[in-house]
């Protein structure tokens, strides 16, 4: 398979049938099919299901649609670093990171980086960890910032210096808010939302087997608006949403103390991109990686 393939295979499934890609691409449509072919044969297995007006993925074809956005985003930032203009700082950084006021650690060194090295680029994914280790793994990002456990053995970490304190967002008219805070045992039977990064085990004790978990977020935001229109309570990282103002949701920490420290971390025997690296060594000024 060639990128050129992949990005024609993705024109058709883009458009939705062999006509229109062919269009779109400036080429022949007998030659399109049989290109289309040729890949279903290759690999031995049937990507499409063809309809008299509209092509239908298989779950083949799903994987591979997948799989080829990958490799042509892959081509394209490869191009792009081949590219950069030699003797001059310039370039991409592309991080990963969860939701977390800790990012700012981050984005201060991204700031008195530009200040020296004006033509390097930011450009932050958000997600989970599910997300971000998969994203990481396959090349797509260069940095996650995580809040889970890793593989020391495949990556280099730095922990960033401050912990995220578990709580509880909810409405202000919620009976709870008469707390200060608040213990498992008081979210028995309530509906709880909470990241798809996270179980029950997260949580210690006997009374986390009492939680009632009604919905999943990867992002504290959309979960924010879960709760503002009644669906539940969302469990999360404090200093993420701004309740001032009009807001009507508030949050309550945890008890005992529930907190997780986010790490950056980034593959091991690799080759790193000049700009790449003046981040990494800049990050290394300020925390002690481990």
């Amino acid at each position: 398979m060639d990128i050129r393939i992949m990005q024609y295979y993705l024109a058709v499934t883009r458009e939705g049938n062999i006509s229109a890609a062919a269009e779109s691409l400036h080429v022949s449509q007998p030659a399109l099919s049989r290109q289309m072919k040729d890949l279903e044969e290759e690999l031995g297995v049937t990507l499409f299901e063809r309809g008299k007006r509209k092509i239908t993925l298989t779950e083949e074809g799903m994987v591979l649609r997948k799989r080829a956005e990958e490799m042509v985003r892959l081509m394209q930032i490869t191009e792009t670093e081949i590219s950069q203009v030699k003797n001059k700082i310039t370039g991409d950084i592309r991080i990963g990171a969860g939701e977390s006021h800790v990012f700012h650690y981050i984005s201060k060194t991204a700031g008195i980086l530009r200040e020296e090295y004006p033509d390097i680029r930011f450009h932050i994914t958000s997600g989970d960890t599910i997300d971000l280790m998969e994203q990481l793994d396959n090349g797509l990002i260069d940095f996650a910032l995580i809040f889970s456990n890793f593989d020391g053995s495949l990556y280099h970490a730095i922990p960033l210096p401050e912990e995220d304190r578990f709580g509880v967002l909810m409405r202000k008219d919620s009976p709870l808010t008469e707390k200060e805070t608040l213990s498992l045992s008081d979210l028995r039977d309530l509906p709880l939302i909470i990241s798809r990064a996270a179980d029950k085990s997260f949580f210690n004790g006997t009374e986390a087997a009492n939680l009632n978990i009604v919905a999943t977020y990867n992002l504290i935001f959309n979960a924010s608006l879960l709760v503002e229109d009644g669906v539940g309570y969302a469990l999360g990282f404090d200093k993420l949403i701004n309740m001032s103002g009009n807001s009507n949701l508030c949050f309550r920490p945890l008890v005992p103390t529930i907190s997780t420290r986010g790490t950056l971390i980034w593959k091991k025997y690799q080759v790193f991109s000049p700009a790449i690296q003046l981040f990494v060594d800049a990050l290394s000024d300020s925390f002690k990686p481990t």
